[in-house]
């Protein structure tokens, strides 16, 4: 079994405002002197896991991010007749399970991602105490779980302030994408008219604006540890293959929902190379410290990456035992990497990833 699957995606994007920063601008970073457009891995992270493919792929086995499980409880004890005092203090002894919870209040101070069967352990004992009219002793508040079947935790772990014990650690590591080239952020000066506003008073915009939106061609760079995503799954090997085919379909066919009304920014990776193996894993970000330029750039882009990893080979040994590529642009033509390279469309892609022979 490898230890290690790793993902290099090239994706171009048209005119698009993907991720925000404060100002309501795509964010940006500066790399090799030159500025580059951004995406945070936690922008990627979010697109990926509440996409329709990957929630249909992998079912019941997602968790909920939240701070409101406290507010859900003491509306379900409401529900259920409870009087509203104490399906206030009854929820609020739940919500304390997850996190801190400010005096007064229901939310817990961070958001918490809740596996299923912690879910599960939470709406059985609402019922309980609503059929028997009592508030929580300590043994009942036992909800949390070490290891939960929720892929989406598996991959991305957790982080509980309150409770470390029951931290997850990620299998999945994320990285911020970039352009392959220098960008700049444009501004888009818009007007809006009123359609009751005949003209015969005035002929000025109901409303003038301006949005902020760049182009260009992002490197994406996931690593997955195989070995940490079985275990944070209790050992279900065939669960973690799923998890992963669902990651890749919707890392490769989705784009984060900033501003799509506005831009329909919809995109698929032109370019992804899969890698697998026990080898300590590296991204091909340095392929494009110098940026691209010209007319040519997802070829070049290609190109860079390709002689990237081979210097790496040569340099260190092969960076992965075996590798994929899927290549959606009609004039790629050959790899560019020594020793046999396979290639084919997204569902061989996924037979690759899962089988290990």
């Amino acid at each position: 079994m490898s230890h290690f699957i790793q993902l290099h995606l090239l994706t171009a994007y048209p005119p698009a405002n993907l991720n925000r920063d404060d100002l309501g601008r795509p964010k940006t970073a500066i790399m090799g002197g030159a500025k580059r457009l951004r995406v945070s891995s936690q922008s990627l992270k979010r697109t990926w896991r509440t996409s329709a493919m990957f929630e249909e792929a992998v079912g019941q086995h997602r968790g909920m991010r939240t701070k409101r499980v406290g507010l859900e409880a003491e509306k379900c004890l409401w529900e259920k007749g409870v009087k509203e005092k104490d399906a206030r203090a009854w929820a609020t002894e739940i919500a304390k399970v997850f996190g801190e919870v400010a005096k007064g209040e229901l939310e817990t101070s961070q958001l918490v991602h809740v596996g299923p069967e912690e879910q599960a352990a939470v709406d059985a004992l609402v019922e309980r105490l609503a059929d028997e009219n009592r508030a929580p002793e300590k043994e009942d508040l036992d909800l949390l779980r070490h290891r939960t079947s929720a892929v989406d935790i598996a991959l991305f772990g957790r982080m509980l302030a309150a409770s470390p014990a029951f931290n997850v650690e990620a299998a999945c590591q994320v990285a911020h994408a970039i352009t392959v080239h220098a960008a700049e952020v444009e501004d888009d000066y818009f007007t809006a008219v009123d359609d009751l506003n005949t003209g015969d008073e005035h002929r000025g915009a109901a409303h003038v604006g301006e949005a902020g939106f760049g182009a260009g061609l992002f490197y994406s760079y996931v690593c997955i540890d195989r070995r940490q995503l079985i275990e944070n799954l209790n050992g279900d090997d065939a669960l973690a293959d799923r998890a992963i085919a669902a990651l890749v379909e919707a890392a490769v066919k989705t784009s984060p929902k900033g501003k799509q009304n506005s831009f329909g920014s919809r995109a698929h990776a032109s370019y992804v190379l899969a890698e697998k193996g026990d080898q300590q894993p590296r991204s091909l970000s340095a392929a494009f410290l110098r940026p691209v330029s010209g007319q040519d750039q997802t070829l070049d882009a290609i190109s860079r990456l390709e002689r990237q990893a081979q210097a790496f080979d040569d340099a260190y040994g092969p960076g992965a035992e075996r590798r994929f590529i899927l290549v959606a642009d009609p004039d790629y033509r050959e790899p560019r990497l020594a020793g046999g390279v396979a290639m084919g469309n997204l569902t061989e892609l996924a037979d690759f990833l899962a089988n290990e022979q």
